[in-house]
């Protein structure tokens, strides 16, 4: 049999393995900015760039697609070409697929930074950056599948059906979410509306997180773990059945993030089968890792790499264990807005998808560079270090998430509520500068790590070419049936696309289309009327600064939440909401029923020092909203985008939609200019200018405030008696 020599290309793997680390180190200092401001309100820095709502939603995108997401090319760019027996498939679209993903990230980070985004959590780039996004898929979906159909070997290893599942699954994920209407160059309205929206994002978001950060990692653990303990897996069998069962069972699972909501009990049912059914795959995988490793504990005490992956897969199995229990509705109704989900989502965004990552870093540079790692022991510090940095980062958030929850739910004697919600807050300060400590040392571990690898590189020499020889790609022989069913598909990766593509849609088309085309799911309710044009300007404001991060817009039907918010929410109130603004954490109270509690005049002192109405508030400030004129040139298309997505605006009504909302301006700027609070906190204060509020955002953000859950009060109200 003729050997046929080649090249595996280094060049593709080195460069996304820096691009992980670099963005590693940018989004984890994000993340303990974010991390210092919940609780020290000074750290926002009094600037529109640098305020939670804004920084938060930079720190999850650089972590997911640009440390994560790094992460996953540099494991597929140097896996893909060593079990396929070939190299990349084209130099030039390695180098594109690079280079377009940096400048994505550059872009989402500026972009954000800005204000600019879809208000819908992991997919907040607007639309132009989204369009980028779907292309450079293409271009490395093209690189992949030539490569393997150029490949030398006859059968696809497992790790290459984990990254075929996430290629066709994110890009479903991704288009699906991301159809929106745009009305200038860089804003949008969600194509969907209310409830739908918020399966559909959901539905994207708990995916993203399954084919995302979990398939292709999972992809890159059976092929460096065992590389790195030279065993082979410890079963084929039960890599198939982790492998199908995962794809399949994983999309059916989002409803889980939308329980006690007004998404209708069928699909929030589903949604909870689905995530408990989810245990047993997850852990096949978990085990189908770990089992690799007996024999080889005492190599494990001594390789670095052995000590990452290890604890990356036992991560994994406690977030994929704890994720399903989340889904139980009696563990949801106390877990959900809490503090507890930041725990459970970091065990997995810094056990699982971080030291696999940094694992993998120490296995790849040497090799690459030649030459041994710099320093074992400075790896084996940086393992205990991000350890400990682990352990102090989520054991204070459970513990806040369960402090939250009960305080929440508690009740006097008399049967009013124990607790106002500043006090929820205030009491689990503690455990958020504990929660920055442990963040702090995780961070300080990867910069250990980035001088250990800085080291390694020095020393040895790159490998940017690297000589390989195998046979030709022998013809594979159809045996009628004496061949093992799994190993057909895996000698055809089209096969295996579309096989994939139907395992993952079927979950998705089962969940999504009845609720769009079922008009029982979502009844209307005749009160609820489209936003005024000022109330839609002060909507976006209210998106633009990330409000929804800390605040959720939807009361469940728990007895405490009813006393202390208002009425339970329907899913008809939410028909005009593109997108919807539930959101998924309380920070700050909720506040589906906001509008009409308090008066125009505490809200304006609310936004311009929140110290000014709530003492120990954690919330920022917002004085640009009193400097900034708001851009009412861009009403009319607004107007025309909602009507584009069936509001009832009247036909015509972009003409004079900012007239109506000069007439709602100038009422509440009137009732502003006469409060003698406000006069006398305008005397001192710089940034309030009396004369010209009615032009400024604050007015419309107050307006909108101020509408939200107003639709539907003076309906008959439940009496709490039957709520659990």
């Amino acid at each position: 049999m003729q050997v046929e020599k080649f090249y595996y290309d280094n060049k593709i793997v080195k460069m996304f393995a820096y691009a992980s680390v670099l963005w590693g180190v940018v989004g984890m200092l994000a993340g303990l900015l974010i991390a210092v401001q919940i609780y020290l309100p000074g750290a926002n820095f009094n600037l529109p760039f640098t305020t939670f709502g804004r920084v938060r939603p930079i720190h999850t995108n650089a972590v997911i697609f640009a440390f994560v997401g790094n992460g996953i090319f540099m494991g597929v760019y140097y896996s893909l070409q060593r079990l396929c027996k070939a190299r990349m498939f084209n130099d030039t679209l390695s180098k594109i697929h690079f280079w377009v993903w940096q400048l994505i990230i550059v872009a989402a980070a500026l972009t954000l930074a800005m204000g600019y985004t879809s208000g819908k959590e992991y997919a907040e780039l607007e639309w132009p950056i989204d369009i980028v996004i779907t292309l450079v898929w293409v271009v490395f979906g093209i690189n992949m599948f030539g490569t393997i159909i150029k490949r030398r070997e006859s059968h696809l290893y497992v790790a290459i059906w984990f990254y075929i599942a996430t290629w066709v699954t994110v890009a479903m994920l991704h288009i699906v979410n991301s159809f929106e209407i745009p009305f200038s160059f860089m804003k949008s309205y969600s194509w969907y509306a209310g409830v739908q929206d918020a399966l559909i994002q959901w539905w994207y978001g708990h995916n993203a997180v399954a084919f995302f950060l979990t398939t292709p990692y999972l992809g890159m653990m059976y092929y460096f773990l065992p590389k790195a303990a030279n065993r082979p897996v410890y079963s084929y069998r039960l890599s198939i059945v982790h492998f199908w069962a995962l794809i399949f069972i994983y999309i059916w699972a989002g409803p889980h993030h939308l329980l006690y909501t007004a998404l209708p009990d069928w699909a929030q049912s589903l949604g909870t089968v689905f995530s408990i059914m989810l245990i047993a795959p997850s852990w096949g995988g978990m085990l189908n890792g770990l089992f690799t490793l007996r024999g080889a504990w005492d190599k494990v005490r001594e390789e670095p790499v052995l000590k990452f992956l290890v604890v990356a897969v036992t991560c994994y199995g406690m977030a994929t264990f704890e994720g399903p229990m989340l889904s139980i509705k009696s563990v949801n109704a106390i877990t959900h807005f809490t503090d507890w989900t930041i725990a459970h989502v970091h065990v997995g965004a810094l056990g699982w998808n971080g030291f696999m990552t940094f694992g993998v870093l120490y296995y790849l540079i040497p090799k690459m560079f030649n030459t041994p790692l710099y320093s074992k022991k400075l790896a084996t510090n940086h393992f205990w270090i991000g350890t400990i940095g682990i352990v102090l980062y989520a054991i204070p958030m459970y513990w806040a998430g369960f402090t939250q929850a009960e305080m929440w739910k508690q009740f006097t004697e008399e049967g009013t509520l124990k607790y106002q919600f500043l006090e929820t807050v205030t009491h689990i300060i503690p455990m958020y500068i504990t929660r920055s400590v442990g963040g702090a040392i995780y961070i300080s571990g990867v910069f250990v790590m980035v001088y250990n690898l800085y080291k390694t590189v020095q020393a040895g020499s790159f490998v940017a070419d690297e000589a390989a020889e195998a046979p030709a790609l022998a013809k594979v022989v159809d045996t009628h049936g004496k061949q093992y069913w799994h190993r057909w598909i895996e000698a055809r990766p089209i096969q295996m696309l579309v096989f994939s593509l139907v395992a993952v849609a079927i979950g998705g088309i089962l969940e999504i289309v009845p609720t769009f085309l079922v008009k029982e799911n979502i009844p209307t309710i005749a009160s609820v009327k489209p936003y005024t044009p000022l109330e839609l300007q002060g909507r976006d404001i209210y998106i633009r600064e990330g409000c929804y991060l800390c605040h959720s817009q939807m009361v469940r039907p728990f007895r405490d939440e009813v006393v202390r918010y208002g009425e339970y929410s329907k899913a008809g109130e939410f028909v005009y909401d593109h997108p919807f603004q539930w959101g998924s954490k309380r920070t700050g109270p909720d506040l589906a029923r906001e509008g009409g509690k308090n008066p125009d005049s505490w809200h304006f002192m609310h936004m311009l020092n929140p110290r000014n109405t709530s003492d120990k508030s954690i919330m920022p400030n917002y004085p640009w909203l009193y400097a900034n004129d708001l851009d009412t040139a861009i009403t009319p298309a607004k107007i025309r985008a909602m009507q584009t997505l069936g509001v009832p605006y009247p036909a015509g009504y972009d003409a004079q939609a900012n007239t109506d909302l000069e007439a709602q301006a100038k009422k509440i700027a009137d009732g502003l200019t006469n409060d003698d609070q406000i006069k006398k906190l305008a005397s001192v204060s710089e940034e309030i200018d009396l004369k010209n509020i009615q032009k400024k955002e604050i007015v419309a953000l107050i307006a909108y405030l101020q509408r939200i859950g107003t639709d539907i009060k003076g309906e008959k109200k439940p009496t709490t008696a039957s709520l659990p």
